[in-house]
C-alpha cells in the first residue's frame, strides 16, 4: 500500500466523518479503512484522529494534513484528466449550466453550434434560472448573465449587454411616458424576479450613484420572456435585458424609456471553478463562446 492510496484512505474517512460510512461508500471493509489510516499514522510518526467509541474529530496535525492532502489528491486527478486528454483528443462529457432566460432567445445557438463542431464532446445543458454552485454541483463550467461578484470562480466575459425599461405604445398611450425615475412608480409594473428584486427597480442619478425606485407590481415571473409578453400585452412596464427585448424595440412594438438612468456594468459570462489544470474540453467550449459573441454579439442590443 503506498502514501498516496494511504492519503485517499484518508481523505474518504474524513469527508465521510467515520470509518464505517467510509467504508460503505467505497465497498470497502471497516476494518481496512482503519488499517490504511494507521500505517499513514505510523508513516508520518503522528496522531491524525482521534478515535473514541463515540466521537470522531481531527487532531491539529490531522487538520493540516486533510487540508494538504486534498489539495495534492486534486492536482494528482488533474493531472491524469491531462494525461487521458492529451491521448484522447477532445472526447468525453461536459457539464454545462446555463440560464433558461438566455438559451430559450436566439442567443442559446453557440452551445447548440459548438455540440455540432465537437461530436465526440457529449453536452450535458442544465437550464436553470437560479445560480448553481459548480463544484457541490459537479458542473465544469456555467454561463452567466449577470454583473459578476464570485470572485472563488476564473471568469471570462463573452458580451455586455444593457437592461431596458420598456412598455407597449398602445400602453404609453393609455398611462402617458415617464418623465424621470421616481415617475415609474405610479405606473403598473412587470417584474422579471430573475433579477431579484421584487418591490423596487435600481436607476442611477447623473452622477452614476445608484438608488431604488419603489414599484407598483401586478405581476411577477422569473422568465423575461413571460415578462416581456405581458408588456406587448399592455399589462404593464418591465425591466428586461436588451437581448430579451431588441427584436420588438427594433420593431417598434416595444419602446424603450429613461435609457440614460438605468445601470450598466451587465454582462454574460463563462465560469468555471479555480483549479491549476483547466480541461481542454472546458477551453475549448470558453474560447469557442467568447468567439460567437465576438461575432454576433449584436444580438445583445437593442439599438
Amino acid at each position: 500500500m503506498d502514501t498516496l492510496a494511504r492519503m485517499q484512505a484518508f481523505i474518504e474517512v474524513v469527508e465521510a466523518e467515520g470509518f464505517s460510512a467510509a467504508a460503505r461508500k467505497l465497498g470497502r471493509s471497516k476494518a481496512l479503512m482503519s488499517k490504511y489510516v494507521r500505517e499513514l499514522e505510523d508513516e508520518l510518526g503522528i496522531l491524525l484522529i482521534n478515535r473514541t467509541t463515540r466521537q470522531f474529530s481531527l487532531t491539529e496535525a490531522g487538520q493540516i494534513y486533510y487540508q494538504n492532502a486534498s489539495e495534492i489528491v486534486s492536482r494528482v486527478d488533474e493531472l491524469q484528466d491531462a494525461v487521458r486528454e492529451a491521448g484522447s483528443g477532445l472526447k468525453g462529457r461536459l457539464r454545462i449550466s446555463a440560464p433558461r432566460s438566455l438559451t430559450d432567445l436566439e442567443i442559446g445557438l453557440p452551445i447548440v453550434e459548438f455540440a455540432a463542431a465537437y461530436p465526440d464532446i457529449t453536452l450535458e445543458v442544465n437550464l436553470d434560472d437560479r445560480i448553481v454552485d459548480l463544484v457541490e454541483d459537479g458542473f465544469d463550467v456555467a454561463i452567466r448573465v449577470s454583473r459578476l461578484s464570485d470572485s472563488a470562480l476564473i471568469a471570462r466575459k463573452l458580451s455586455d449587454f444593457r437592461l431596458l425599461l420598456c412598455a407597449s405604445p398602445a400602453f404609453l398611450k393609455t398611462h402617458g411616458m415617464p418623465e424621470t425615475p421616481r415617475d415609474v412608480s405610479n405606473f403598473p409594473a412587470i417584474v422579471d424576479t430573475n433579477g431579484r428584486s421584487r418591490s423596487n427597480w435600481v436607476f442611477h442619478d447623473e452622477e452614476g450613484k445608484e438608488y431604488m425606485v419603489p414599484i407598483n407590481t401586478v405581476m411577477e415571473v422569473n422568465s423575461p420572456e413571460v415578462a416581456k409578453r405581458a408588456a406587448l400585452a399592455g399589462l404593464g412596464m418591465t425591466v428586461s435585458p436588451s437581448f430579451s427585448v431588441s427584436k420588438e424595440i427594433r420593431e417598434g412594438s416595444l419602446v424603450s424609456m429613461l435609457d440614460d438612468h438605468l445601470p450598466h456594468g451587465r454582462g454574460v459570462y463563462a465560469v468555471y471553478p479555480h483549479r491549476r489544470h483547466v480541461s481542454a474540453k472546458v477551453r475549448v467550449f470558453v474560447d469557442f463562446m467568447a468567439e460567437w459573441f465576438r461575432h454576433n454579439g449584436d444580438v445583445l442590443q437593442a439599438k
